[in-house]
């Protein structure tokens, strides 16, 4: 049984390393795709933090090292059953968000958000289809529904929280990973696989993104895949062995994400702005009018979610008591922080 276990837990490396080299080696080639189909980021309003148009397209070579990873360790795995379809229901909904994405990145002036909402929508019942959606809610009506809100709220903070380089692919490689380690146990397979492939695409895409001379976005097509996946392969791992408050284990997982998209929609209601328009609220723009430099920001926001990780596994961990505890004093640390942050105006 030992060797057994170490041969699964090898295969997993194996996905993350494979995905990694193939997002890597890919990522110049999409580069040089946007820049010569002119699929640039450009500069052109305010809310724009960066000063020269940049490629878009990066997202491609993560989603790309997902996909061939996942393909390439299937000849090297017996998948059950159940895991092959679960990868299947990923791969189509991811596929539509990632042509959503894409649409909206070469589109002058991008999608609406009700279209992309319809879309998102669309691709989060082919999930709920593929039975991947909240099983400890019934009605299957009402686990369905709150399924999709589940993805849709997911995929979209990924993509609010993609507003410096390094942070919205250095959380998704923490959270897959927290998402592997709390899975390990189970017998989720399709969990696993998804998670080390994600985590390894992220972290081959993320050298070209924090260059200065090879520079590259992620892009819609991206951040919206990132999200996607997350929110699927969160909805496949058991919390609840030990208690029912290892339900909250993903939302402290991916915490800084739902955070942030709390954050702006929040202050720019309270502001009477559309919470669905641009603006410089987000919590990473908040620390840097502090007087931290963007390394130092990165640095504070993988620490965070390293930590939040961690608090994540100890709640699926923990006697119900001590896992309450903890994500008390989560949740009022997270209000001290918001309470300072919201002190700090932005122009």
């Amino acid at each position: 049984m030992k060797s057994l276990i170490e041969q699964t837990e090898l295969r997993y490396l194996i996905t993350f390393i494979i995905s990694m080299a193939i997002a890597y080696t890919l990522t110049p080639f999409f580069r040089f795709l946007a820049i010569k189909f002119d699929i640039l980021d450009h500069p052109s309003t305010d809310i724009k933090t960066h000063k020269l148009p940049t490629p878009y397209l990066g997202g491609l070579a993560i989603w790309s090292g997902w996909v061939i990873s996942l393909f390439l360790i299937r000849f090297l795995t017996h998948f059950p059953t159940g895991t092959l379809r679960s990868l299947r229901g990923i791969l189509i909904g991811s596929s539509v968000i990632v042509l959503l994405g894409l649409v909206d990145d070469i589109l002058p002036k991008g999608l609406g958000f009700r279209k992309k909402f319809a879309v998102q929508t669309a691709a989060a019942l082919v999930l709920a289809w593929f039975s991947i959606r909240l099983e400890f809610i019934t009605p299957p009506f009402v686990a369905v529904t709150l399924s999709v809100i589940w993805v849709i709220g997911i995929t979209n903070a990924f993509n609010i929280i993609d507003i410096m380089d390094g942070l919205s692919s250095g959380i998704a490689i923490i959270a897959s990973l927290a998402f592997l380690f709390i899975a390990l146990p189970s017998e989720q397979i399709y969990v696993n696989f998804s998670a080390a492939a994600l985590a390894g695409g992220c972290l081959g895409f993320l050298p070209y993104n924090l260059s200065s001379s090879k520079k590259i976005f992620m892009g819609d097509t991206g951040s919206l895949a990132l999200g996607f996946i997350l929110a699927a392969i969160s909805m496949g791992a058991s919390y609840t062995e030990l208690n029912l408050i290892g339900l909250v284990a993903p939302v402290l997982i991916l915490a800084i994400p739902i955070y942030d998209t709390v954050l702006v929609m929040g202050l720019r209601w309270s502001k009477g702005q559309s919470p669905f328009l641009g603006s410089k609220d987000h919590f990473a723009l908040r620390l840097e009018k502090l007087g931290f430099s963007r390394k130092q920001i990165l640095a504070i926001t993988y620490l965070a979610s390293i930590i939040l990780a961690v608090g994540a596994y100890l709640v699926t961990r923990l006697p119900v008591i001590w896992a309450t505890g903890l994500f008390v004093v989560i949740f009022l640390v997270s209000l001290l922080v918001t309470h300072r942050l919201s002190k700090v105006k932005i122009d």
